[in-house]
């Protein structure tokens, strides 16, 4: 039996697509003689007609592989696209040191590890380079105090 056109009337009247139109299989005469969108409202207000839930994508598995990677995995060389420079900019990366290694001078400056002149003495090699980490920092100022 061919309901084309009851279908088409059917989505049209409750706003969606054909594909969700249900159509009760026992009441299949009866659709097949509605015609006009007058007659299809009617079936619908039977429930002979009915619109099927929507359906979205899972997002299950999405979730189960952001928890994957907040504990760290699936980083490796085969996971990644980009350039490291693009993961990362290098801009970005200098930053974060950068200012990680003058906070620390500033600490150090505060709790009297090292005073003003030393103090400028590191902020230019901070600047230049020099430093790898704080860690380092800390123990070049220690080896500049002896």
């Amino acid at each position: 039996m061919n309901l084309k056109l009851q279908r088409r009337l059917a989505a049209h009247i409750l706003k969606i697509g054909e594909s969700r139109v249900w159509i009760d299989p026992n009441s299949m005469e009866d659709v097949s003689k509605a015609i006009t969108k007058q007659d299809i409202r009617g079936l619908i207000k039977q429930n002979v007609i009915q619109e099927k839930p929507e359906f979205g994508i899972s997002r299950g598995r999405a979730r189960a592989l952001d928890k994957q990677r907040a504990k760290g995995r699936r980083r490796g060389m085969g996971q990644r696209k980009g350039t490291k420079n693009a993961r990362t900019p290098a801009k970005e990366t200098w930053m974060n040191k950068i200012r990680a290694l003058r906070r620390e001078l500033r600490r150090m400056r505060t709790a009297g590890d090292i005073n003003n002149k030393q103090f400028f003495e590191l902020y230019l090699k901070s600047k230049g380079n020099f430093f790898r980490n704080v860690g380092h920092l800390r123990i070049y100022a220690e080896k500049l105090k002896s």
